[in-house]
């Protein structure tokens, strides 16, 4: 079936390569038994790619270590929605999209939770195909829609969403793929369904590392596969407080987004010209 995902949503499939070969490693940052069944056929190749431009025979890496950086960000999303569940009136998650995540398989949840995958009809029918009878550990509901779509809020509702609850959202690997006014409709589209309160999570990367010489190398590798990274910010909190998001903004390798694995200095953020990725983690107003 990978044939019938589109460039887009084989990313996902690079994903669950990076965890299937994270998840062999003696120092992992996280074990997800799943990704190797999500990887496809593609998704080998597709970490192949990015690894050969990572890391380039007989001369220094240049780039970001996409292994490092997808190690860190699993696992700090992992904590993150772990510690938003705990929370006594936490009991809805959304993830938007949900790709090859596995986290409703292998994270433990608090009874009563609710947790929401959104994504395209074909990633989800790949993904139910290659897991075939594995079960979540949670209430677990798939939303086979389109985000792009008019109308994904209302299957969101319709699949048991409580717009009036609170909520939380991860938006993990989507910003940088669209354009900004689809980003931020995207933004006001998820602060209108979330109630005040409703935690929220997301990456995005600066607009350096749209534009960097050195970044050329790993951005013709995505644009070659047909989804180009098209949108950064250099003020990601400011982006966030205009869609009704009060957040944090942390960088791999900065406290709590390390892990002892960043391998590249991380420069204070008045330095201009430099290449950064953002965990951002905050509320709904």
């Amino acid at each position: 079936m990978t044939e019938a995902l589109d460039a887009v949503e084989r990313t996902a499939l690079l994903t669950a390569a990076l965890r299937a070969a994270e998840t062999r490693r003696a120092d992992r940052l996280y074990e997800d038994p799943y990704a190797a069944r999500l990887v496809g056929d593609s998704g080998p190749g597709l970490l192949a790619e990015v690894r050969a431009a990572t890391f380039p025979p007989n001369r220094a890496r240049t780039l970001p270590s996409t292994p490092d950086y997808n190690a860190i960000r699993t696992r700090f999303f992992d904590e993150y929605l772990q510690q938003a569940a705990a929370e006594p009136e936490m009991h809805q998650i959304v993830l938007a999209p949900a790709g090859m995540d596995s986290r409703a398989y292998r994270l433990p949840w608090p009874e009563g939770t609710r947790y929401f995958e959104v994504d395209r009809p074909a990633v989800l029918a790949f993904k139910k195909e290659r897991l075939g009878d594995a079960r979540p550990q949670v209430d677990h509901h798939t939303v086979a829609v389109d985000l792009t779509a008019d109308n994904w809020e209302d299957e969101l509702i319709a699949a048991g969403y409580d717009p009036a609850l609170p909520s939380t959202w991860l938006l993990e690997g989507l910003l940088y793929y669209i354009p900004e006014s689809d980003a931020r409709r995207m933004l006001d589209r998820v602060a209108a369904i979330a109630a005040p309160g409703s935690r929220f999570a997301a990456d995005i990367v600066n607009t350096a590392a749209l534009e960097l010489p050195h970044m050329r190398a790993l951005l013709d590798v995505f644009a070659g596969w047909g989804c180009p990274w098209l949108f950064g910010t250099d003020d990601p909190e400011g982006l966030f407080a205009g869609h009704g998001f009060d957040i944090e903004a942390v960088q791999p390798g900065e406290d709590g987004a390390d892990f002892g694995r960043w391998p590249d200095p991380v420069p204070p953020r008045h330095v201009k010209d430099v290449r950064r990725v953002f965990f951002v983690h905050g509320y709904r107003r």
